[in-house]
């Protein structure tokens, strides 16, 4: 492996600084600024959930980015706390700790460096391939979801009102409540919608200074100056602190009880960031491996967990803000992490005049960019099984849960994989008068068959669910053929897989055909597929003769038969 291709496969970061273009580095600065400003109060709120120290979100935001930094190959995906993830941790973490901040922080750390292990094995394992299984519908349903579910949690905060609710519906039915009692903070919500207009103006003029930071110190400008920090929420002074290990006073026992809940973690993180790093790389126009998202995600975690952060996963709320700044690679992210240790050092109490409408307004803002009406639209026209399964992520995201609602998408979309093998578009192929080769019956009712031959065609892999339709096919062709058939030949072609069932089902078959005179052949069936007939012990029954290159050549043999 050449020195550049072993760096893009460990370390696909310092690849991408290799080949950096400096018209990049702008862009990159300047959505590293706009990030910086999301990422504070973002990392503080997602560790009080968890029931940790506020500063263990900082924490757990600067390390992750700068590894990610290294070893992540999505471009654009950020990476830190996550909402999803902090009722998990608080779960496995306070009934341990006994209260006791310390040790609560120690078991999180030991808790994400469980879950990094985990996940870089399945990178070892090449488990990444499961996000294959989230087609585009899947991940258009999920980020239309994503995008409502963040919209409801912001809502509150966007209109001055303390607390959240645990589910989007709940969102709104605090936002709706706070309306008709007069619970709104007026002046908040004055802030967060100058704010949401302060970032929506300037890209709609074209400028180049961006919203969101006109937005956010527009509004610690006008809190510090009018003293409104007493009438409205803000997010609150930054705790001071670099990054450091907090392991201290783990016991071995720890590591067990700690073991299922990082799988569960390691599980949902993935699948989290694996659809959104998908979905960034199919929507701006670069790969990413689904392995190697998984080992750069766990190397994420790993040392966060190490210098006293808590599990991670990507970020749908800031990664739309570092998109929407003009975001071209993960320098973006590193810059931003530099910026949150630098300002943990040097104005940390700066931010006790931010407000948290602003903060709501930013998001807001961002996840708008994850709406995509064009391809429901779109699929509505074109397909009804995958408009379902667009529709079914959309709605099981908004109402059961990330993790959940690209469970039941993927389910779907394997039941309609299985019925769709388990019931494969099946035909008879005639010659067309004046056009070379076989062609489907159906879309040439003209065609003329050739007397004593029947050709079938069977457009699905053989397996256990539908070798007895196969079977049922060829049967129903040679009854509906003029007698006498002499031959038949499968155009196999299309077969891909087969499997012990369906092996036996060709057997009997074959064994019926035989009783009545007639020969089954094959044209076109791939190698591999010969070779498991060999394997599961019928290379016997079905030798050399049996099969043919193309079906003209098995035409051609049956017609020396004829002759003969």
């Amino acid at each position: 492996m050449g020195q550049r291709k072993w760096i893009d496969k460990f370390f696909p970061g310092i690849g991408v600084v290799l080949r950096y273009d400096r018209s990049w580095l702008r862009s990159d600065l300047v959505a590293a600024a706009a990030l910086f400003t999301l990422l504070i109060p973002a990392g503080m709120a997602y560790a009080a959930a968890a029931g940790l120290p506020p500063v263990t979100g900082l924490y757990a935001t600067i390390v992750p980015l700068l590894a990610y930094a290294v070893f992540g190959p999505s471009r654009l995906l950020v990476i830190g706390p996550d909402s999803s993830l902090a009722p998990m941790i608080a779960a496995a973490v306070l009934p341990l700790a006994l209260e006791d901040q310390e040790r609560a922080v120690a078991l999180a750390g030991l808790l994400a460096v469980l879950t990094g292990l985990i996940l870089v094995a399945g990178r070892a394992l090449k488990l990444g391939f499961v996000t294959g299984l989230l087609s585009k519908p899947i991940r258009s349903g999920y980020l239309n979801g994503i995008a409502l579910v963040v919209f409801a949690s912001q809502l509150p905060k966007l209109m001055g009102v303390s607390g959240s609710g645990a589910s989007t519906w709940e969102n709104f039915e605090r936002a709706a409540g706070a309306l008709t009692d007069g619970g709104v903070n007026g002046t908040a919500l004055a802030i967060g919608l100058a704010s949401l207009a302060a970032i929506a103006v300037p890209k709609l003029l074209g400028w180049k200074l961006p919203g969101i930071l006109i937005a956010v110190a527009g509004s610690m400008i006008a809190t510090a100056a009018l003293g409104l920090a007493s009438e409205v929420p803000v997010v609150g002074a930054l705790p001071q602190g670099l990054p450091g290990p907090a392991l201290s006073g783990l016991r071995p026992a720890d590591i067990l009880a700690l073991i299922a809940p990082a799988a569960g973690i390691a599980l949902i993180a993935f699948a989290d960031t694996g659809v959104l790093s998908r979905t960034l790389a199919d929507r701006y126009g670069y790969r990413v491996d689904g392995s190697q998202e998984m080992g750069a995600l766990g190397m994420a975690n790993l040392s966060a967990g190490l210098l006293g952060g808590f599990p991670i996963s990507g970020s749908t709320s800031r990664t739309p803000v570092s998109i929407d700044a003009g975001a071209r690679t993960q320098l973006a992210g590193f810059v931003a992490a530099l910026l949150v240790a630098g300002f943990m050092l040097l104005a940390p109490g700066l931010t006790a005049y931010l407000p948290q409408s602003t903060l709501a307004a930013v998001v807001i803002a961002a996840v708008a960019s994850l709406v995509d009406i064009r391809t429901l639209v779109r699929l509505a026209r074109m397909s009804r099984t995958e408009t379902v399964l667009l529709i079914a992520a959309f709605l099981g995201v908004v109402f059961v849960g990330v993790l959940q609602g690209i469970a039941i998408a993927v389910g779907l979309a394997l039941l309609a994989f299985v019925r769709q093998a388990w019931s494969p578009y099946r035909t008879e192929l005639v010659k067309v008068q004046d056009v070379p080769g076989f062609h489907d019956v159906d879309r040439h009712p003209e065609g003329e068959r050739i007397p004593g031959l029947v050709i079938a065609r069977f457009d699905a892999p053989l397996f256990f669910a539908n070798s007895a339709l196969f079977s049922d096919h060829i049967r129903t062709l040679v009854e509906e053929a003029p007698p006498p058939v002499r031959m038949v030949i499968v155009a196999a072609e299309p077969i891909t897989g087969l499997d012990t069932s369906a092996t036996d089902t060709l057997v009997e078959l074959d064994k019926q055909l035989e009783r009545e005179g007639i020969d089954l052949v094959f044209a076109e069936m791939k190698g591999p597929i010969k070779d498991r007939l060999v394997k599961f012990g019928v290379g016997s029954r079905f030798g050399p003769d049996h099969f043919f290159p193309t079906t003209n050549n098995a035409v051609k043999a049956y017609r020396g038969i004829v002759d003969d």
